[in-house]
């Protein structure tokens, strides 16, 4: 028995092999970046007594209230 190896010429257009083992080909992102979080939403509110301005985050419901944060107002404001 008689073994021999043949070698022909390779067919570029059949043969689509790309090696993609080790380095990423992603190349826009990194592994190291975590997507950051969103800041919650928040309202600036005039305080009706004081005029002091108040930051407070979005209310999830249409009706709620406000308490002034100025320790010698203390005034509550109702949202409707």
């Amino acid at each position: 028995m008689r073994l021999s190896l043949k070698q022909k010429k390779m067919n570029v257009k059949a043969d689509k092999y790309t090696d993609s083992l080790g380095w990423s080909q992603d190349v826009g992102r990194t592994l190291g970046d975590a997507p950051k979080a969103a800041a919650p939403e928040t309202l600036k509110v005039q305080c009706d007594m004081c005029g002091s301005m108040l930051k407070i985050p979005k209310p999830k419901k249409s009706r709620y209230t406000v308490t002034c944060a100025y320790a010698e107002c203390g005034h509550t404001m109702n949202f409707d």
